[in-house]
């Protein structure tokens, strides 16, 4: 018992020494990288995003389905237009825009059915049912170039979150392999912004039997069967609890012409591009006023009403100026004018979100311009100097290659004008300089299915200057800049021989003082050595 006894005590004492020696160990080794715990972290923001519910404007909703009930279609196509808020995890559904038919005049949502003739015969005749081997057909590409123009016209708060379907609940189960791949397809052609949602919704509309589900549909994951996850959906009044902000924002970019071969920006197309990419860089940093009132933290907004916001940037030096010191550069392009910026924001949402909001409809805006004049190819610049008429190849104005103009040139953008929506709301298209408010009419019609464009004095025309395009060849700049110089000089000079004078000025009276003083005192030691001799 004895020789027990001593064995317990030394293994107690064994192991309370290894326990103190571990302890002492652990205080010099260095801490844990938190890399894995923000792994876990950033790999469950996706599901931490996913919204849980969606609330959808009961009024359009219902005039769709009335719409889409007495129609004799069995299946359509068409985006759902509202806002997804991962800051109260809820999805909110403004309207349902229908797909337009392709340029062919062929549906984009069709119905696909392996029956035999005599069932179609049967189904002919009355509202088509689908059987249990139908499934949809959609023309993906497209619903995304109809999601793509219809992001344009889209305001702060307002985005293409997703599709609906109407069709029998067969066919939908059918064809979720191809609904999946068309939300990915309406993703990638009107995204949200860079910190972009990893979901987008579906929202079925059964004719038989008649109801309504919405589900999530998963970006990040692989198109499977298991994309799709229910989510709650019910109806409401959400334009009720909308708060409205406006912006108005003045810039003026200067972005360098570089020498052929300096820079991989060559074109107006890529230049802009680039200088687009940097100039919202500088904007999502910056600082913002609503309503008088710096915003600070994420603070709910209270008031009722239209709330002003006005963006502040910092000073920058000047570009021109910086771009005259590079050997590269042959010249710049002028960037400039207004940008009037609307954001609609559920009243719960922080006002830092709104903010937000209205810095993204800023540079979509911007984009969505340069969009447009990439598109139209027959347009070129146009010389400011009517007595320039030098013969130019004609080129489309994206693939204009701007160190090679031997004059200044300029280029209006398409101005932004905006139009009545739904219960206070407005869209937004944009003109040519060219164009009337009657072109408004196709666009709104086609795109957004309105059936007839308001008054045109309810049309809001707030961009005083649309933005513009000027390009400065380098001599222009540097003699310019040069003048500055020379003036900035000369005034230097003016101020030196002033200086040099006022000097000399000094230095003279000084050497007479020092005269005086000595012939006094001679004067003083004259006297005194007379009077001795004396």
């Amino acid at each position: 018992m004895v020789v027990i006894q001593r064995w317990m005590m030394v293994a107690v004492v064994n192991y309370t020494s290894l326990w103190l020696v571990m302890g002492v160990m652990l205080q010099f080794l260095p801490p844990p990288k938190p890399r894995d715990r923000h792994w876990r972290v950033c790999g469950n923001t996706s599901r931490l995003r996913m919204v849980k519910a969606v609330v959808g404007e009961e009024t359009q909703l219902k005039l769709a389905e009335d719409r889409l009930s007495h129609s004799t279609i069995t299946a359509q196509v068409g985006l759902v237009i509202g806002r997804l808020s991962s800051n109260l995890d809820r999805g909110f559904v403004f309207d349902l825009i229908p797909t337009p038919q392709n340029d062919a005049g062929e549906a984009t949502c069709s119905l696909t059915e392996t029956t035999s003739r005599d069932d179609k015969k049967k189904q002919s005749k009355s509202k088509p049912q689908s059987s249990d081997s139908s499934s949809l057909f959609v023309d993906k590409d497209w619903v995304a170039e109809h999601a793509r123009q219809v992001s344009r016209m889209l305001l702060g708060g307002m985005k293409v979150i997703g599709i609906y379907i109407w069709a029998s609940e067969n066919a939908f189960k059918n064809s979720t392999i191809a609904l999946c791949q068309t939300v990915h397809g309406v993703a990638e052609a009107a995204p949200f912004s860079e910190n972009d949602s990893n979901e987008r919704l579906i929202i079925h509309i059964c004719y038989s039997p008649r109801r309504w589900t919405c589900r999530n549909c998963s970006l990040a994951s692989n198109i499977t069967s298991s994309s799709l996850r229910p989510c709650d959906f019910k109806m409401g009044r959400v334009f009720n609890s909308l708060q409205t902000y406006k912006c108005m924002y003045n810039f003026s970019l200067r972005l360098p012409i570089y020498h052929e071969g300096a820079s991989n920006a060559q074109t107006l197309s890529d230049i802009l591009q680039q200088g687009i990419s940097v100039h919202a860089n500088e904007l999502r940093v910056a600082k913002a006023m609503v309503d008088g009132n710096l915003v600070v933290n994420d603070e709910l907004c209270t008031t009722e009403g239209l709330h002003e916001v006005e963006l502040l940037l910092p000073l920058f030096n000047d570009t021109s100026t910086k771009a005259c010191s590079q050997k590269d550069v042959v010249g710049l392009l002028v960037f400039s004018g207004s940008v009037c910026s609307f954001a609609y924001l559920n009243s719960k949402e922080p006002i830092s979100q709104a903010v937000s909001e209205i810095k993204g409809d800023i540079i979509r805006s911007l984009q969505s311009r340069l969009d447009i004049i990439c598109d139209e190819a027959d347009e070129d610049l146009v010389p400011i100097d009517d007595d320039v008429r030098e013969a130019r190849a004609v080129k489309p104005v994206s693939r204009l290659v701007l160190h090679s103009l031997r004059e200044t040139c300029g280029l209006a953008f398409p101005r932004r004008v905006f139009v009545p929506w739904l219960v206070g709301t407005f869209i937004c298209d944009y003109l040519q300089p060219s164009e009337r408010l009657e072109v408004l009419k196709d666009h709104c019609v086609e795109l957004m299915s309105m059936e007839a464009l308001p008054d045109a004095s309810t049309i809001l025309e707030a961009e005083v200057e649309a933005p513009s395009i000027t390009t400065e060849s380098f001599w222009d700049v540097a003699l310019s800049f040069r003048s500055e110089s020379i003036s900035s000089s000369e005034n230097k000079g003016i101020e030196t021989q002033t200086d040099n004078g006022k000097n000399a000025l000094k230095t003279t009276n000084f050497n007479i003082m020092v005269a005086v003083l000595f012939l006094l005192l001679s004067i003083l030691v004259g006297l005194v050595l007379t009077v001795k001799r004396k």
